[in-house]
């Protein structure tokens, strides 16, 4: 008899812990976060989202592609670095290449895009920044180095009939520093400064 009460007791412990770990990290806890979150920082909790005339175009947080129906890269526009996120950019499908420093693959394409960005740009293919050629970890940045977004500005300045200084000087003004001074390495947003861009392009 005490075996089966000593069994019953340990089974109802186990229910009441279980209740109250279920309710406190499986209710409790993931409100309260939330919570925390929408006061403290409610654009950071809702994903960083940007909109633009009422409507919601993007996240500075996820990387964009400025390009045609076809994958070709709109001049007008400042691109973004490589994805192999899916098609690209596929937040759905984040992952890198998975292609190692020996791949074949790997260097046909870092050979495939430097000549193209030479050639849309009008650079020395040996200037072009790493980030303009290689997709990221997770291919879904959203920033590229200021080194890359200024090798684009005579590009971008002559689809748009901008004057060079113009563009410049907007660049700059989005060119992040590090975190907490030191942390990583400046970068530029690209969706933040395309839609300043086509503000600039449309004029007072």
């Amino acid at each position: 008899m005490s075996t089966r009460n000593a069994t019953l007791r340990q089974v109802w412990v186990g229910l009441r812990l279980f209740a109250i770990m279920t309710l406190g990290l499986g209710i409790v806890y993931p409100l309260a976060i939330t919570a925390i979150g929408q006061l403290a920082a409610p654009g950071q909790a809702n994903g960083s989202l940007i909109s633009e005339g009422g409507s919601v175009v993007g996240s500075s947080l996820i990387g964009q592609s400025f390009t045609d129906a076809n994958g070709v890269a709109l001049p007008q526009w400042f691109q973004s670095r490589p994805s192999a996120a899916g098609d690209g950019y596929d937040g759905s499908a984040s992952s890198g290449s998975n292609l190692g420093p020996n791949s074949d693959k790997l260097l046909q394409q870092i050979t495939d895009r430097k000549a193209a960005i030479a050639a849309s740009d009008g650079v020395d293919p040996a200037s072009i920044p790493p980030d303009a050629l290689t997709a990221s970890g997770s291919g879904l940045d959203a920033d590229i180095s200021p080194e890359y977004a200024r090798e684009q500005v005579a590009r971008v300045a002559a689809a748009r009939n901008l004057s060079e200084a113009e563009v410049s000087k907007l660049v700059e003004s989005f060119v992040a520093g590090r975190d907490a001074g030191f942390i990583g390495d400046p970068t530029v947003n690209v969706l933040q400064l395309n839609l300043a861009l086509a503000a600039l392009s449309a004029g007072p």
